[in-house]
């Protein structure tokens, strides 16, 4: 792995000089290989502020654009001919970029793995995502196989972006590569393993600094909807009306509040994390379903076919409804249904006793009521 340049002058020295001439601005020299045209932007990747614009004046010609931001920036360069932004840091050495091929092609050693690891980690995702795509077009023994593939490739993308941590724990390269570490990987191991210590070079970098305040944030916003959503334990259910498998139209009070636990399960044939929890929630009803527990399942499916044949191959024996409305079917609109899988358990009164009991937490609750 790369290891950083010893510095020629002693740091205090250094720091002096770079105040001295520049105020901590750094200049960036960046040409584009054949824009096709376009207007060009350097821009830094934190603030989205412009730093500078430029189209090209001869076809077939490169250009370049030249400004200043402050030392190790990770700024950003486009067109807007072509989605793909090419990141690196401003450490003061010129870059050259070809964004119709997506990937950096000279610069500091910094920056060649900065360039290196985002067209890695890019191809390693849309790899997967084409994948999982097929899936859907495949009978059930070849679903298999191909699911254990996918799992060993997500497994192996996901120790590729650990990997750029463990070894770069000197330098700020991981810093470019936050949205991947944030996206993909475990947190909380991340922290034990000492892998997100706020001291590491990385992390104190101002592109890593904001990318943890969107995900704090975001843990903020989530709890506080978590909390909002949790208000509806204790109260009654809410009435609807659907037609199961035949067209035949039940209201779910015909299954809900008569004496039974019944779990009120929003999912939908297309639902990949509504399909791996299935086997775990058929498991509990032939566990519990003699003892008074039961289930109703709305679907937000648009296929009918596609329902039917889900419910039969997930081996899911208890009431099914959908308007196959999808997203704006009437469960998700009085539920105010917003992800799926997610889940409601009703006691024998009719009212909520607990929402989105997935994985070990189903079966302990369940437990819980009837041992």
């Amino acid at each position: 792995m790369h290891q950083m340049k010893k510095l020629l002058f002693p740091l205090a020295a250094f720091a002096a000089l770079l105040v001295g001439c520049n105020d901590g601005q750094e200049k960036f020299s960046v040409t584009v290989q054949d824009p096709e045209g376009a207007t060009v932007e350097v821009f830094d990747y934190v603030t989205g502020d412009v730093l500078a614009s430029l189209s090209q004046a001869v076809e077939d010609a490169a250009i370049t654009l030249t400004g200043k931001a402050p030392k190790d920036a990770l700024l950003g360069v486009r067109q807007d001919a072509n989605s793909w932004v090419s990141v690196f840091f401003n450490d003061g050495e010129d870059v050259t970029v070809d964004l119709k091929e997506r990937t950096t092609l000279d610069g500091s050693e910094l920056n060649k793995n900065v360039g290196y690891y985002d067209l890695d980690f890019t191809n390693q995702y849309e790899a997967l995502n084409e994948m999982a795509e097929s899936v859907e077009d495949l009978d059930e023994g070849e679903q298999i196989i191909k699911i254990a593939e996918i799992q060993a490739k997500a497994q192996s993308f996901f120790d590729s972006i650990k990997g750029v941590l463990e070894n770069n724990q000197d330098n700020i390269l991981p810093a470019a590569l936050m949205e991947y570490v944030y996206s993909f990987l475990d947190v909380d191991e991340l922290k034990e393993e000492g892998l997100l210590d706020p001291s590491l070079p990385y992390m104190q970098h101002p592109y890593a600094q904001s990318i943890l305040k969107k995900i704090e944030d975001q843990e903020a916003k989530a709890a506080e909807a978590e909390a909002e959503a949790n208000k509806i334990i204790g109260s009654k259910f809410i009435d609807l009306e659907e037609p199961d498998v035949n067209g035949n139209m039940h209201k779910l009070s015909e299954f809900v509040g008569n004496g039974k636990w019944v779990l009120i399960d929003f999912w939908a044939s297309w639902c990949g994390p509504c399909r791996g929890e299935m086997p775990n929630v058929v498991a509990n009803y032939k566990k519990y379903h003699d003892k008074g527990f039961d289930i109703v399942g709305l679907s937000f499916d648009n296929d009918k076919d596609a329902w039917v044949k889900a419910i039969a191959d997930l081996d899911m024996p208890w009431h099914h409804l959908s308007d196959l409305k999808g997203w704006e079917s009437v469960a998700a609109g009085v539920y105010a249904i917003r992800a799926i899988p997610a889940s409601l358990l009703i006691d024998p009164e009719g009212k909520i006793a607990a929402r989105n009991l997935r994985g070990d937490a189903l079966g302990a609750k369940l437990a819980e009521i009837f041992e």
